[in-house]
């Protein structure tokens, strides 16, 4: 009798332990993105003569005072018809409406593939930036963002992997002969960014990378490693993704003095 009931207290301890360490223990990630989603904005071009009027290009997230968006800088066209008052804008969801609203760019990286809007007249809640120092190789993150752009509304979606490496930018896989002066730059000044063993798509470009148990912003995705052509990134994605760490946005705001 004695036995059976060591035996008891001991599975019953197995058990503790286990759903306190394992993936079914309670997690604060459905608490995490509650409280990211108001934060995150698709980013795209508005024209009021143009049908449809709203084209999307990326994703972003507040941060500062709330008038402040980062995103990438890929995702900002190089051209606008301004005679026909295209405006790179922000779109998001309030409520039961649609919300959109033009900005202005105040702020752009080429190097670290970044860019911070300005939205004018409207404050929406910022993001907390954190420390990347922190990031391990193995660690659980969270994205949210509009994979596919803004055809299924404006409706943030929510991804999870780990931080499977912490590599260079740019890794030189190509004969030399086939290296461009652009890729070149890139080799002379490499940085770290983070590899995700999650599967982000073309739209979750500008999407915070976030801690799920306080939402502190540690990297912005920035690309997804494709296989074959662009046209398979959605069909057949390689389930690798990069970001760029928040340090280098940090120093972009300090850098144009933007709170």
């Amino acid at each position: 009798m004695k036995q059976n009931c060591h035996t008891a207290r001991y599975l019953v301890y197995f058990l503790a332990v286990f759903f306190s360490c394992s993936p079914y223990a309670e997690s604060k990630l459905p608490s995490t993105v509650a409280k990211i989603k108001p934060s995150i904005v698709a980013v795209g071009t508005f024209m009021p003569a143009r049908n449809p009027r709203a084209v999307f290009l990326g994703t972003g997230f507040v941060v500062g005072n709330g008038s402040l968006i980062v995103t990438n800088a890929h995702v900002i066209p190089t051209n606008l018809d301004d005679r026909h008052r295209e405006q790179v804008s922000v779109f998001y969801r309030k409520g039961d409406e649609d919300k959109v609203i033009a900005t202005e760019q105040v702020a752009f990286d080429a190097e670290h593939d970044l860019a911070i809007l300005k939205i004018i007249g409207t404050a929406l809640p910022p993001l907390k930036l954190g420390d990347v120092t922190t990031v391990h190789e193995g660690q659980l993150y969270a994205f949210t963002g509009f994979p596919i752009g803004m055809v299924l509304g404006l409706y943030p979606v929510t991804h999870r992997g780990i931080v499977s490496a912490i590599t260079p930018n740019i890794i030189p896989m190509l004969p030399s002969e086939k290296l461009d002066v652009k890729m070149l730059r890139k080799l002379a000044k490499p940085f770290n960014v983070f590899q995700l063993d999650a599967t982000a798509y073309p739209g979750n470009s500008g999407s915070p990378l976030y801690n799920p148990d306080n939402g502190e912003v540690i990297g912005i995705i920035n690309k997804v490693f494709i296989q074959e052509s662009k046209e398979h990134a959605l069909s057949n994605p390689s389930g690798i993704t990069y970001a760029i760490p928040a340090d280098h946005v940090k120093k972009l705001l300090t850098d144009n003095n933007l709170r």
